[in-house]
């Protein structure tokens, strides 16, 4: 009789075969929660990513996704995330790797042409520098933009604010104004800080309806 192999066996069998594979590229591939993880030496990702497109175990031959984590304790505070998808075996891989300001790393687009908005999400969002990208700009914020946003440092309420100046007929950027004077903070939900009744509110005064007696008369 056949065993059938479950996802999770497709997974381990990936995991050793790509360590086995790729060693020095590869530092470590491990199944948590039962998605296989992959982390990867930042001069070898073009290297990893080509070699799970093309080899016929893995077939991971679609890009799902790319993304940024910020880990600011660390040396190297940034992680660059790539979600890789084998259509054939409907498996998944997540291959990290770290980065900094100061270290590029190289961009997947030869391999996966759909990197090309990711990496400049990536870049928008957290500053990692994509080298070898066809066109590196930000995606998200506006040309003018200072800062990256989902960088856990970067300020909630941003450096800059802009509005339609009517004297310039333009819109302008000016340093971000926060004016306490009209703020009040009851402390109370949008539904209790209402003093007037809404339509429908009546029904809540209305005594609740008799339940019917149980039995005979």
């Amino acid at each position: 009789m056949t065993q059938t192999l479950t996802i999770t066996d497709e997974l381990r069998a990936a995991a050793a075969h790509i360590v086995e594979a790729l060693p020095g590229d590869v530092m470590s591939a491990d199944i948590v929660r039962g998605e296989l993880i992959v982390q990867v030496a930042r001069a070898s990702i073009v290297k990893v990513a080509t070699y799970l497109r093309d080899n016929v175990i893995c077939q991971f031959t679609q890009l799902i996704d790319i993304c940024g984590v910020d880990y600011p304790e660390r040396a190297e505070r940034f992680e660059v995330v790539y979600h890789l998808l084998s259509m054939k075996k409907n498996t998944r891989v997540r291959l990290k790797v770290p980065a900094s300001e100061d270290t590029p790393v190289a961009s997947l687009t030869g391999v996966f042409p759909c990197a090309d908005w990711f990496e400049r999400e990536v870049w928008d969002m957290y500053g990692v520098y994509f080298s070898g990208h066809p066109d590196l700009r930000r995606i998200l914020t506006d040309y003018g933009f200072d800062g990256h946003p989902q960088r856990k440092d970067f300020p909630l309420t941003g450096y800059v604010e802009m509005r339609y100046d009517e004297d310039q007929k333009r819109v302008i950027y000016e340093p971000v104004k926060l004016v306490q004077d009209f703020r009040t903070f009851d402390f109370l939900s949008p539904w209790e800080g209402i003093q007037k009744l809404l339509p429908g509110d009546e029904k809540a005064t209305v005594a609740p309806a008799t339940p019917p007696k149980q039995g005979g008369a």
